[in-house]
């Protein structure tokens, strides 16, 4: 492999976890600050491509942005309403908002299971425009997504600061106290679930606009993806406060889609590939417990030998 094509790897992996750490973002927010597990990932990411591909051909390449992210939060909203209002528990309402949206990102694609957007201007084609005449000409679409995911991470830092963030949080660590202290878990609850999946929809929308077309299947096994990056981004940078987290959320992103394209490039079946995701997810999940818990099995080893 030459020096050429590493780089070139790199490359694409480095744009495909910028792109892809919004929706990992947007877990942070929802799984690890709200305590919710939103299984609504997947079809909010289609839902994302699908409303900005559509918003983009119709030349609006910039408000297709807003319309994904708006796309984004109804898509929480319903989910958070379901689990609130309704008693639905967070899984089964994932689920079922998720098996629905099926049926809503082909009703926005017309009825089509696929999008063309080869002529259609995007947010990275009016980058390149941009950028046209400058060194940084080659690398527009990194620097678009490296734009969106510094934008995305400053409000996050900032939101999670304020009086709503930190409410969000405390329902997260302690609903029944945050209920005590005059504080509503349901606004709290459908105010995340709603900022989280605007990030899920930008991210689909980036990732649309990055590819020129949308598929219907374009985020399936996407919450597979963002739970393992969550979980890699944990282990590399540790507990610290929200900024450092939520770029260890970005660098686990990357670290993913790496070894993601590594396996591509060897050859590797394209329907290998969600085993590779499972596999890394066990190992991200279980790396930590098997680190604490290999001195306790060190000794138990070194005492089996002693007693033979």
């Amino acid at each position: 492999m030459t020096l050429t094509a590493v780089f070139a790897l790199g490359q694409t992996a480095l744009k495909l976890g910028l792109i892809c750490s919004l929706t990992v973002l947007a877990l942070f927010l929802s799984y690890s600050m709200l305590n919710v597990c939103d299984l609504s990932t997947d079809g909010c990411f289609t839902l994302g491509a699908a409303v900005g591909a559509a918003v983009a051909i119709s030349g609006h390449p910039f408000l297709s942005i807003f319309a994904a992210m708006l796309a984004g939060v109804s898509s929480g909203f319903i989910t958070a309403i379901l689990q609130t209002k309704l008693g639905v528990d967070s899984l089964l309402a994932g689920i079922i908002v998720n098996t629905g949206l099926y049926s809503i990102n082909i009703a926005v694609m017309g009825g089509s299971s696929l999008l063309n957007m080869n002529k259609t201007t995007t947010v990275f084609t009016m980058a390149k425009d941009m950028l046209s005449d400058t060194p940084l000409a080659a690398q527009t679409e990194i620097l678009a997504a490296a734009a969106a995911v510094i934008l995305v991470i400053g409000f996050l830092v900032f939101f999670l600061k304020t009086r709503l963030g930190l409410a969000i949080r405390a329902t997260g660590n302690n609903a029944d106290m945050v209920k005590s202290s005059s504080i509503n878990p349901v606004f709290t609850t459908v105010a995340g679930l709603c900022v989280a999946n605007a990030f899920t929809g930008l991210s689909g929308c980036l990732l649309a606009q990055s590819q020129k077309s949308v598929d219907i299947n374009i985020g399936q096994g996407m919450v597979t993806i963002a739970l393992a990056s969550l979980l890699i981004g944990g282990t590399v940078m540790g507990r610290g406060g929200i900024l450092k987290r939520a770029v260890g959320m970005v660098l686990g992103s990357v670290i993913f889609r790496l070894v993601y394209t590594i396996a591509l490039r060897f050859n590797m079946p394209a329907f290998m590939l969600k085993l590779v995701s499972s596999v890394i997810v066990i190992l991200a999940i279980s790396g930590p417990y098997l680190k604490k818990q290999w001195p306790q099995m060190k000794r138990r080893l070194t005492y089996k030998k002693g007693g033979i």
